[in-house]
């Protein structure tokens, strides 16, 4: 039986790659696009009222198609598929929106990408497809799956080593990933673009996606003032020693390792080292002082078994960072202290830690 697969779509190069794949391979496809609510131009028009269609019961799925006519005309004119759009305005909001802003108020620096995947695209999305008869969700992510003998399956990461996705996808559980294709794991960037070249696949959007799809156009800070009622709270800027350096304009400003913006003369540079939200103090130092021996993670996603002794990984702290080699210390199911072979830089509480034994991402979890 050739079952339904839903292919998550963007209007970018990678998802309709991914479904002129699946459809080359004679499977029988569906695109599926999500509204986030905070769509703005030149991408698709998010409508004030919204219908909703029969048979989705928890989504409402049934936008207008002159919604996103551009998306629909896209993969109708290009592949012959047909695409549903799905309004997750409210989950999108929760789960990612008001975590970034959450996050930011305990001082910490979020990772929305890595709660998205887990909770909205292979979570309410994944949720949705299922709902309309899709077996899968197709994504365009450049990351690998395997099954073993046992039926358990192991996330890798994708073949081509500088577009690997695999960091993002490190929530995922094994129901989610038993449901999960990515197209495009085998393949390299340039490979991808050579494909859609050859066949004329043109997409609607030409930039890369965004590290924070929902700010656009405006700084983190605007954008924390506008949508959180963050108010800033000017503070103290003090060195490693508890000198005063200066004033900074408020903690939601920085991140770890940040430079920029700390506005204190000196001979040379200082950089953040840590946010005390509790004093509101900015504490900064220099860049040799942002080495770290060691981090704690906490509330680990273990794709696989979980370790009960010390393990040797490699641990990737920020998706742009190198996994390097480290030893993980469990402290229960859900924490592990992190010891680096060689000291790290600005190690930042809120990214996220994702842990490889080789190729395969064993899982990860929140910096503290």
């Amino acid at each position: 039986m050739n079952q339904l697969i839903a292919v998550a779509v963007s209007g970018g190069i990678d998802s309709l790659v991914a479904a002129h794949l699946l459809k080359e391979q004679g499977r029988r496809i569906v695109g599926i696009h999500f509204i986030t609510g905070y769509e703005t131009s030149p991408d698709f028009h998010v409508p004030k009222t919204v219908s909703t269609e029969d048979g989705i019961k928890n989504h409402p799925a049934a936008i207008d198609s002159a919604a996103a006519s551009d998306l629909t005309s896209c993969f109708q004119d290009r592949l012959g598929i047909q695409v549903k759009v799905i309004d997750l305005r409210a989950e999108f909001k929760s789960s990612v929106v008001d975590y970034f802003i959450r996050t930011y108020r305990f001082g910490k620096t979020p990772n929305p990408c890595l709660v998205c995947n887990a909770s909205i695209k292979f979570g309410a999305l994944l949720d949705a497809a299922r709902e309309m008869g899709s077996t899968c969700l197709a994504t365009g992510h450049y990351a690998r799956i395997t099954n073993d003998e046992q039926g358990k399956f192991h996330l890798l990461k994708g073949a081509d080593r500088g577009k690997d996705q695999s960091y993002f996808l490190g929530f995922l559980t094994q129901k989610q990933l038993a449901h999960a294709i990515f197209p495009l794991g085998e393949m390299t960037k340039n490979q991808v673009l050579q494909l859609a070249n050859e066949k004329k696949l043109r997409p609607i959007r030409n930039r890369e996606s965004q590290d924070v799809c929902f700010i656009q156009g405006k700084s983190y800070g605007e954008f924390l003032a506008q949508s959180s009622k963050i108010e800033p709270q000017p503070g103290m800027i003090e060195d490693l020693n508890g000198n005063p350096l200066g004033t900074h304009p408020g903690l939601h400003l920085f991140t770890v390792g940040q430079r920029r913006g700390i506005d204190c003369p000196s001979s040379a540079p200082y950089y953040v080292i840590r946010m005390d939200r509790e004093k509101n103090r900015l504490v900064v130092g220099r860049r040799k002082d942002l080495l770290s021996s060691a981090c704690r993670v906490e509330k680990i996603n273990w794709i696989n078994q979980e370790p009960t002794s010390p393990i040797k990984v490699h641990t990737k702290v920020r998706y742009r960072n190198e996994a390097v080699e480290s030893v993980l210390f469990p402290i229960d199911g859900e924490t592990v202290t992190v010891r680096f072979q060689n000291p790290q830089m600005a190690v930042t509480p809120g990214q996220g830690a994702m842990f490889y034994k080789e190729d395969e991402l064993l899982g990860g979890g929140w910096i503290e």
